[in-house]
């Protein structure tokens, strides 16, 4: 049975901006009660992926009305018909989310993987008979990070999904099998335009804090963003974890020798090995639109991979600052 027509996305995704094609596809699957076993979320991270699927499942849960209470429920994971699987890492014999990893001050090296043992919870979870809702509703998020058993396992639970339905949240669809894809409607979302971008920042002040304004931001911060408003926040944050000493003395081209080694001990002493790599991104975007050259950012990529492999810092950034300081010489 259609649902009533006054229920439109102004109401249940009013706080979704700039992905209008996401929300007109989803509206029309409540209004019509046409719902599919399984969805894809397809797109970067912080653009709206997340909070669209939780005000989704809202309307799956009120037939397509906004309620308070199970808005509440949804965001706090405390619904009981809502299983959410994310990522994970391995640490000491058990599996750490990716969201808790760091309040947990866990330092991981393992691969952050959806793992098998994860998604066999899944029909386990679907053939349960619902508490409140009429299906059971899972979200797989960062399903890009799927291992291969875990991924012919999902395909597995896909091919029989029951009475469930399942969204899957990916940044890069195209690593994802194609027999995964082909039984999954896709929702696109797509990077923000800037008056978009713009609106964002502005709601996502906290109390008391002015919203961000594009224009106090520094390019480098907006360019790594790429339109994507959370990853501006998660980026201007990062900026400021990194001492302003640090910043001070980052003119890399224009150091002498014992500068840059200077640096390089004071990089790899005071940052850890994401806040190192993170500063590598900044430094390509800072330099590329400072000299446009493509041989240094060829040298900082050197650098990044060699972090991500944990070749020693020290010396990795000794060499890649001195090797700047060289180019830019001849």
């Amino acid at each position: 049975m259609p649902l009533n027509r006054t229920f439109c996305a102004t109401s249940l995704f009013e706080d979704i901006i700039g992905q209008p094609l996401a929300i007109s596809l989803l509206t029309a699957s409540l209004e019509k009660n046409h719902i599919a076993p399984a969805y894809l979320f397809s797109g970067p991270d912080g653009i709206g992926r997340k909070l669209c699927a939780l005000r989704f499942l809202e309307g799956l849960l009120t037939n397509g009305q906004i309620s308070i209470r199970e808005r509440k429920r949804l965001e706090d994971s405390n619904h009981p018909d809502v299983l959410w699987i994310e990522p994970t890492y391995q640490h000491q014999g058990k599996l750490i989310p990716a969201s808790k990893a760091k309040e947990e001050g866990i330092n991981l090296r393992s691969n952050l993987k959806l793992r098998i043992e994860q998604i066999k919870q899944i029909p386990h979870f679907l053939a349960q008979e619902p508490i409140e809702a009429k299906k059971g509703m899972v979200i797989l998020e960062g399903v890009e990070n799927i291992d291969e058993p875990a991924a012919n396992a999902l395909l597995k639970t896909l091919e029989e999904p029951g009475k469930g339905i399942l969204i899957l949240l990916s940044t890069r669809p195209e690593c994802l099998l194609q027999t995964i894809k082909s039984r999954c409607q896709e929702i696109p979302f797509f990077r923000l335009r800037k008056d978009s971008l713009r609106q964002v920042l502005k709601k996502s002040k906290k109390p008391q804090e002015e919203a961000l304004d594009l224009e106090d931001i520094q390019p480098e911060i907006i360019l790594l963003a790429n339109g994507s408003p959370g990853a501006l926040i998660d980026h201007k944050s990062k900026l400021e974890e990194i001492p302003q000493e640090i910043w001070s003395k980052l003119n890399v081209p224009n150091a002498s020798h014992i500068e840059a080694l200077n640096l390089a001990k004071e990089i790899s002493t005071k940052l850890d090995n994401s806040q190192q790599i993170w500063m590598i991104d900044w430094l390509q975007q800072h330099l590329w639109n400072k000299n446009f050259n493509p041989q240094q950012i060829k040298k900082l990529q050197i650098l990044r991979r060699h972090l991500i492999n944990y070749v020693q810092p020290r010396l990795a950034w000794e060499i890649a600052l001195i090797e700047l300081i060289e180019r830019t010489k001849h």
